[in-house]
C-alpha cells in the first residue's frame, strides 16, 4: 500500500534565512511548517566569499528573538552560518534539506508538493498554504559566450589565495566584482576588472570606492572601460571595446564573471503565477505578499525580482509575519523601519 503524503499548514520552498523566519512566524500561529531546500539551511551564505564580514550589526540579522551574540559589532560568515544552524534546532524547525522541490500543483487548501530527496524517490507533501523563498544565488547571469563552461572560470569568488602572482580577469562593475578585484590584489593576483559600462554601477557600496579608485590610479588593478566579453579561451579572454568596436585580449588564468544573478521564478511561473518580464517580479499584494494565485506566497529576495538590493535579511525576515496574518485572516503588521541599503 502506497504511503499517504505528508500534510502541513504550510509549506515553505527554500531554507535560507528568510525561509527561516517564515517557519518562525508559522510556528509561532500554531501553523505546521515545513522547509525544503535543494541545498543546506541557509545555503546563500556558505556562497560568499570565505572571509566575508556582513555590513549589518549582528541584531539586525537576528531571527525569532534570538540574539546573535558576536565578539565584533559586525558578523562574519563563519558566525552567520553558526547563528542559523542554532535558531533552527532552536525552534526544532522542520527542516529538509538537500530535497529539491520539482513541482507546485493544486489549488489554495490542497496544494501537492513534490519534492525529490537526494538518492531517494520522490516524496509527496500536501499543503493548505506555500511560500516560495528561493532566493537567487543559484541562477547567476550569464554571459552566453564560448568558454564560459571552462574550469578556471567561475560565476562567483571564494578567495583569492589560488590566484597568488596569476593574471586574473574579473568581469562585473557591482559590489561583488569591487571586493573580489580588492581581496585579489591583496592576495597578490594581478588584476583587470573589466565592464560594460563607463564606470561602475551606481549602487556600489560607498565605503569600496575610494578604496578601489585608489589602487586603479596607482596601477595596481587595470580596468577596462565599455568593453564586452566575446569570448573566453584557457589563458585569455576576449573582449570587444564598444567604444570603437575594436578586439582586446587579456591575459587570463582565472576569471571571475560576477555579472549577479536572476531569481528563480520556475516553481512559481509553473504554478500559474504571472512574472513581469521587465523587472521579474512576481505578481503579489506587497501589505500581504500573497501572488495572485491564492494561497502562494513569496518571502526573501524574490519579491524585488531584478533588483535584489531591495530586499535583504533585515527587512526579509519579517516578510513571514505578513503571510501568517494573511493566512490568519488578521490584518498585516507594519515592517520595522530598515538603515541600510545592503546587508552584506
Amino acid at each position: 500500500m502506497a504511503k499517504a503524503p505528508d500534510s502541513v499548514d504550510v509549506a515553505i520552498i527554500g531554507a535560507g534565512p528568510c525561509g527561516l523566519a517564515a517557519a518562525i512566524s508559522c510556528q509561532r500561529a500554531g501553523l505546521a511548517a515545513t522547509l525544503f531546500d535543494a541545498e543546506c539551511v541557509v545555503s546563500t551564505i556558505t556562497q560568499y566569499p570565505t572571509y566575508a564580514t556582513f555590513f549589518s550589526t549582528a541584531e539586525k540579522l537576528s531571527l525569532g528573538g534570538v540574539p546573535f551574540v558576536t565578539a565584533e559589532a559586525k558578523p562574519s560568515r563563519r558566525d552567520a552560518l553558526a547563528y542559523y544552524r542554532a535558531v533552527v534546532s532552536h525552534f526544532d524547525l522542520d527542516v529538509r534539506q538537500y530535497e529539491r522541490v520539482a513541482a507546485i500543483e493544486g489549488a489554495q487548501g490542497a496544494f501537492r508538493i513534490t519534492s525529490m530527496p537526494r538518492a531517494a524517490a520522490a516524496r509527496m507533501t500536501t499543503a493548505q498554504n506555500v511560500i516560495v523563498a528561493t532566493g537567487y544565488f543559484g541562477s547567476p547571469n550569464l554571459l552566453g559566450v564560448p568558454g564560459e563552461g571552462l574550469p578556471h572560470v567561475s560565476h562567483r569568488y571564494v578567495e583569492g589565495h589560488h590566484a597568488f602572482a596569476q593574471q586574473v580577469v574579473v568581469v562585473g562593475g557591482g559590489n561583488s566584482a569591487a571586493e573580489a578585484a580588492l581581496d585579489l590584489w591583496r592576495s597578490g593576483a594581478k588584476v583587470i576588472l573589466t565592464h560594460f559600462g563607463p564606470t561602475f554601477d551606481k549602487k556600489i557600496k560607498p565605503w569600496i570606492l575610494p578604496d578601489l579608485n585608489n589602487r586603479i590610479a596607482e596601477g595596481s588593478i587595470a580596468v577596462r572601460w565599455n568593453a564586452r566579453v566575446t569570448s573566453i579561451g584557457p589563458d585569455c579572454v576576449e573582449l570587444r571595446d564598444t567604444t570603437n568596436d575594436g578586439v582586446v585580449r587579456l591575459e587570463a588564468r582565472h576569471v571571475y564573471l560576477l555579472t549577479g544573478y536572476a531569481p528563480n521564478v520556475d516553481l512559481l511561473r509553473a504554478v500559474g503565477v504571472a512574472i513581469d518580464a521587465k523587472t521579474g517580479i512576481p505578481a503579489h499584494n506587497p501589505a500581504t505578499l500573497e501572488t495572485d494565485v491564492p494561497g502562494v506566497f513569496i518571502a526573501g529576495v524574490v519579491v524585488a525580482g531584478y533588483d535584489a538590493n531591495k530586499v535583504f535579511i533585515e527587512n526579509g525576515r519579517f516578510h513571514g509575519d505578513k503571510i501568517v496574518a494573511r493566512i490568519r485572516g488578521q490584518p498585516a503588521p507594519e515592517t520595522p523601519g530598515v538603515s541600510r541599503d545592503l546587508d552584506s
